[in-house]
């Protein structure tokens, strides 16, 4: 189990906390949520895009991104207000206090992380390696670029948001 984590407790009623370290602040997490928001679909749909706006394109990355930023601030907020591993589930057990309902924004969150980083690995491993080379299989190009990011992950959080606040950089 790595050792960088952020704050978490154990088995939920136990009321025990569990003495882990903090390796996520608020700069890091806002470039995280940022990060994750704009994802590579910014790279994978821009054609797309334009072919539908025109010379608009700019507008609909832009209010991506100010959605972006006020997510990441609310993010920040909350973190602040209840330092506990379990994000966006926590958050909403907390202002409705309905477990169906935290039950389905947890299942949202996972879906679209699974789906995300499929689409990130085909697009990159269909789309863009394509531009280089026919020698590689796209599907088992996209294999090995999810088998990488569950290797970073499993390395620990630090790690992890770290390479994708490097990532979310090299994207603005």
């Amino acid at each position: 189990m790595p050792a960088a984590r952020s704050d978490a407790t154990d088995a939920p009623g136990s009321g025990e906390e569990t003495p882990l370290k903090r390796a996520i602040g608020p700069k890091l997490l806002i470039l995280f949520v940022i990060g994750d928001i704009l994802g590579t679909g910014i790279y994978a749909t821009t054609g797309q895009v334009a072919g539908k706006v025109g010379g608009a394109l700019w507008l609909p990355f832009v209010i991506g991104f100010v959605v972006a930023i006020l997510t990441a601030a609310s993010y920040v907020e909350l973190v602040g207000k209840y330092p506990q591993a379990a994000g966006a589930a926590l958050y909403t057990q907390k202002a409705f206090g309905v477990p169906f309902v935290t039950f389905i924004v947890a299942f949202m969150v996972m879906c679209s992380g699974l789906s995300s980083a499929s689409a990130a690995a085909r697009a990159f491993s269909g789309d863009y390696l394509a531009e280089f080379t026919d020698a590689l299989p796209p599907t088992f190009v996209a294999i090995l670029f999810i088998l990488a990011l569950a290797a970073l992950n499993l390395r620990g959080v630090s790690e992890s948001v770290k390479t994708n606040v490097v990532l979310t950089l090299v994207e603005l």
